[in-house]
């Protein structure tokens, strides 16, 4: 297990294909690192690392040392009946209601629409370690610890005495465990104990000499019920098991029967594997033949012939195929990003304790410091990282044959989280994907299509029972069980159908970056199912127009005409341009597969044209409702009226110059607070409308350090381990900010391809970005300097092509080869081409 040498040479990224030739800017950002100068003192000050179903917490303590641990299908609950047989009645009377403009009324009785709450997603537990007290003594100024995005490893430093203590920390997906190195730099000088713990119900006990088990079981349901032990169903069951090597002349100890005990050792690696009897959404906890504790222990038997460094080479090979796709490079001046540590903004002469130092002997800036500086200095750099950053999180929470991404990622530490961690499909479970496709991850939306299936099935039950309906239909918030049922509770939120609609335009998203017709024909029936829900959803209207009746508008209310508040009405501006693309995304794939003469379409073609048309309020700004009702929140956090400027492609500035306008109003109306989410959103928004400034203010906007301690004073903002603030805690800004930067460098359409389209040309002056994707199967590498183009490269690995390319009011048409790269200049003519 000692280190050895051993180099790993990769084949190049796909990035690399093509370097900027005229430009000094290449490979010159600073480190992708989040640095700490001290162990965590809050859960947000941790490092989180995960393989996309294992997740871990590194707090960094030195005498004591928390990792926090997740596996993704740990969730209350068993399979349920998301079915309602009285809601066609409550329907009715709901819809009567609103044709007859009693709004107010309509709002009361639609909440027997509603449905019950999701489960809840669970924690695994906590692996502790334990050191002697000399460790309390450790030398000021040694402590470091860092999460290296380049190579998703944790790592905690300090000195104690003349020793030198290193923990490294990371999550292998090829291997499915959790890898913990500790090492002394002195022969035998690392004794600690560790042991397993963990908030469910569960056992620990050590299994052998050099292993513990944890046994345990999730809630059968949300909340334990002061029944008896038999109202109870059972729920999902897990274990964890914790490996634990240590070099020759150690020695290792059980106490009683549930501890490690190690004792002069050289180094030590743990490994940890985890499972659970889920085994699918619709299969009962009780009826599953998943045993956790073999499949853990089988996956620890697996690797035993696998040294750390080998480990380690695997897990980079794996994760670095992802990560190293894309590349961003930004900087103010054309001499400020050199890797020689010149960079002032990101270096200060100190003599600070628990600081990482670096080679030059300056102190690095934490990355708390420079979220907090971020208002004056406006790093660059740093905007690359929290770019980078949202990547990572993706890679570390979302993996083919994992559970969707969730509310909180994979991490989380409590029984009863935050909005359960649950799946919300207004917004939130899609911005998390957002980032996969233009910034490279497509692998990591896989989940997200399993996902989709599953509720398809449910959702088919869903309409049929509640709505009277074909097809299928997912509400607001789901789960692991793919519960499609509306949320329990108030029609402002829990009365919203559209949720597997929105879902569905991943679908055609997949396969416009793609290309993959194979994809297209495997998920055109879930399209399919999707769309005749819709069909039969829509009812005739006011003026011959097809409607949704009821609707809302996202956890939005508005003031009915009689002064009353009310957040149901008909046909939501949302409603319908969530319907309006996805018919036109089933009628181009039918396109596309030949299926252009079935039934359905006809009956889609024909249900396009008698859609209502979006609105202009009196006030110049996007209408959110059918009817231009006053709005008692003009600065709500939702911008569900904007779908069809982002992430819908109906609102643009050439089509529909009155309604870009419009929206560009509606933004400005909204204004810049709100939490995350909705920060990122409005940037992405605000790129689509070409806007740079409005763009970059929102980035600007987000990253502002929150303080754990007083939440309730922040909205929006950064955490000091960079995870994104409602508050508390969401990912969903993580992954929309990554979104977000992607779309104000490069937008698409099948047809176009827009460069540096809102660029903050003041801002990030000089920089390259390599290897984002465009519509079309196209990858696409830009650099810039002073703020304008200077040369771009192009090419497509299967896709022969004719692109738009669009330059600030310039426009070219290029013919693009499969398999050729193509160089282009700053007057956006064709200076070079080579095959791949």
């Amino acid at each position: 297990m000692e280190d050895g040498e051993w180099v790993l040479v990769r084949k190049p990224a796909e990035k690399d294909f093509w370097n900027p030739t005229s430009m000094d800017l290449a490979d010159t950002s600073t480190p992708l690192k989040l640095t700490f100068t001290g162990p965590a003192l809050h859960w947000t000050d941790a490092i989180p690392i995960g393989n996309g179903r294992l997740g871990a917490m590194v707090w960094g303590g030195i005498a004591t040392e928390t990792l926090q641990l997740n596996e993704d299908t740990l969730w209350t609950g068993v399979p349920a009946d998301y079915t309602n047989p009285e809601a066609p009645a409550a329907l009715s009377e709901v819809r009567k209601l609103v044709d007859n403009g009693d709004y107010a009324e309509a709002t009361k009785a639609a909440v027997k629409l509603s449905g019950q709450p999701s489960d809840v997603y669970q924690l695994l537990g906590d692996l502790k370690l334990e050191f002697d007290a000399s460790h309390m003594k450790y030398t000021e100024g040694s402590y470091s610890r860092e999460l290296d995005l380049e190579t998703a490893t944790a790592r905690v430093k300090y000195s104690v005495g003349d020793v030198e203590f290193t923990r490294e920390h990371f999550a292998s997906n090829p291997d499915q465990v959790i890898v913990t190195k500790i090492s002394g730099s002195k022969p035998g000088s690392l004794s600690f104990t560790v042991s397993l713990d963990s908030k469910l119900h569960h056992h620990s006990q050590a299994n052998g000499r050099n292993q513990l088990l944890m046994q345990g079981s999730c809630p059968g349901k949300r909340v334990q019920p002061k029944a008896s032990a038999n109202d109870n169903p059972k729920g999902i069951q897990f274990a964890a098991v914790l490996d634990l090597q240590i070099s020759e002349g150690g020695v290792v100890h059980v106490l009683d029967d549930k501890k490690l005990k190690v004792q002069g050792s050289d180094w030590a690696v743990l490994l940890l594997a985890a499972s659970s009897s889920f085994d699918g959404p619709f299969t009962k906890p009780s009826d599953s033949r998943k045993d956790p504790t073999s499949e853990s222990s089988n996956a620890l038997k697996s690797i035993k012939t696998l040294s750390y460094s080998d480990l380690y080479a695997r897990h980079l090979d794996d994760y670095q195929n992802l990560f190293h796709r894309v590349s961003l490079q930004l900087s103010k001046s054309s001499k400020s990003n050199l890797r020689d540590g010149s960079l002032e903004m990101n270096k200060v002469k100190s003599s600070t304790k628990n600081s990482d130092f670096s080679k030059s002997g300056d102190v690095a800036v934490s990355t708390a410091e420079r979220v907090k500086s971020f208002q004056t200095d406006e790093d660059p750099s740093f905007v690359e990282l929290l770019f980078q950053y949202g990547r990572y999180l993706l890679i570390s929470s979302s993996r083919p044959g994992t559970q969707v991404s969730n509310l909180q990622g994979i991490w989380n530490k409590d029984i009863e989280p935050a909005w359960d961690c649950a799946p919300h499909l207004n917004i939130n479970l899609q911005m998390n994907y957002w980032p996969s496709l233009p910034c490279n991850l497509k692998e990591c939306q896989e989940p997200l299509f399993d996902y989709i299936s599953s509720l398809s099935i449910n959702g088919s039950k869903t309409a049929k029972v509640n709505y009277e309906a074909s097809g299928w239909v997912a509400h607001q918030v789901t789960d692991i069980w793919a519960k499609t049922s509306p949320d329990r509770g108030e029609a402002v939120w829990a009365l919203w159908p559209m949720g597997g609609a929105w879902l569905c335009t991943h679908l055609w998203e997949h396969f416009t970056y793609t290309m993959d017709k194979d994809f297209l024909k495997r998920v055109y029936p879930l399209l399919e199912g999707c769309t005749s829900f819709l069909l039969d959803w829509l009812i005739k209207g006011p003026g011959g127009y097809l409607e949704t009746n009821p609707s809302t508008s996202p956890e939005h209310m508005f003031v009915a005409p009689d002064g009353k508040p009310a957040s149901v009405s008909y046909s939501s501006t949302m409603d319908i341009a969530i319907i309006t693309e996805v018919f036109s995304e089933i009628v181009s794939a039918a396109e596309i597969l030949g299926r252009k003469d079935d039934a359905l379409i006809g009956k889609v073609r024909d249900a396009q044209t008698k859609l209502p048309p979006t609105k202009i309020a009196r006030d110049g700004s996007i209408m959110e409702w059918a009817l231009d009702f006053q709005d008692p929140d003009v600065h709500h956090r939702h911008v569900s009226h904007l779908f069809g400027l982002f992430p819908g492609h109906m609102i643009t500035a050439e089509k529909t110059p009155d309604l870009s306008k419009a929206a560009d109003y509606t933004l400005l109306k909204r204004g810049e607070e709100g939490p995350g989410w909705s920060t990122t959103w409005k940037a992405a928004l605000w790129a689509r409308l070409h806007n740079s400034e409005h763009a970059y203010r929102m980035v600007k906007h987000l990253i502002s350090l929150v303080d754990p301690t007083h939440e309730a004073d922040f909205e929006g903002g950064l955490y000091s381990n960079l995870f994104t603030a409602h508050p508390p805690f969401q990912i969903d800004a993580n992954f929309g900010f990554s979104a977000a930067v992607a779309e104000m460098l490069v937008q698409s359409t099948m047809k176009d391809l827009y460069l540096l389209p809102a660029l903050p040309r003041d801002k990030w002056e000089y920089g390259v970005v390599k290897g984002l994707k465009a519509r079309g199967g196209m990858t696409v590498n830009i650099g810039w300097q002073k703020g304008d183009l200077e040369e771009f490269g192009l090419w497509s690995m299967e896709q022969n092509s004719i692109k738009r390319i669009h330059y600030r009011g310039t426009t070219i048409t290029a013919k693009i080869s499969a398999g050729k790269v193509y160089t282009f200049n700053r007057q956006l003519k064709c200076v070079k081409t080579y095959s791949l």
